[in-house]
């Protein structure tokens, strides 16, 4: 039985190898515009800085150097039940320079079609190693003003992995992500 988390609660990761759900609804009376929200990650060092540019991970660079990280694919419209997009990880191909895994998800163009997370409902993301679900975080946060949210986070501990619900926005977009990281 899957473990739901609160934000800021932590859980061990016994799983080497599992896939990351992330799921949302967007309200349909928003802006008129379509949106498209997209799942990035971060894969940082032990100083919180990400390790090259290949390190990224997202719709235009799916696999992380040594296939540890690989992106599924972009979903353009969020629409339907369950996952919107995933992330399988593989920590047996984990770097050893590599200390944290970020996961976020921010709004594509939002500035311009003038949308936020706060027109962004049912939320969440979860770890699942086949058909059995490891933990759910679902952020009940009202994300007003922000335009990326880092959904969770897996670090390495004392030779161990495990991973935090974060639920922290920013208003910047993947930029200031990009800023913070880089």
């Amino acid at each position: 039985m899957a473990i739901n988390l609160q934000k800021g609660q932590r859980e061990s990761i016994n799983a080497p190898k599992f896939t990351i759900g992330l799921g949302w609804d967007t309200n349909a009376t928003s802006t008129g515009a379509a949106f498209d929200l997209d799942a990035s990650v971060f894969i940082l060092g032990s100083n919180k800085k990400i390790l090259s540019d290949q390190h990224f991970i997202f719709y235009n660079n799916l696999k992380s150097p040594g296939g540890s990280v690989e992106h599924t694919g972009d979903n353009l419209t969020g629409d339907g039940d369950g996952d919107d997009e995933q992330i399988i990880v593989d920590l047996s191909k984990v770097e050893d320079a590599a200390q944290e895994i970020c996961i976020v998800v921010t709004i594509h163009d939002a500035e311009s079609r003038k949308q936020n997370f706060g027109q962004v409902r049912n939320s969440f993301v979860r770890i699942f190693d086949g058909n059995t679900e490891i933990l759910k975080y679902e952020l009940e946060e009202d994300f007003s003003i922000e335009t990326a949210v880092e959904f969770g986070r897996i670090y390495r501990k004392n030779n161990e992995w495990k991973f935090e619900a974060v639920g922290m926005g920013m208003k910047g977009g993947l930029e200031d992500f990009l800023n913070k990281y880089n």
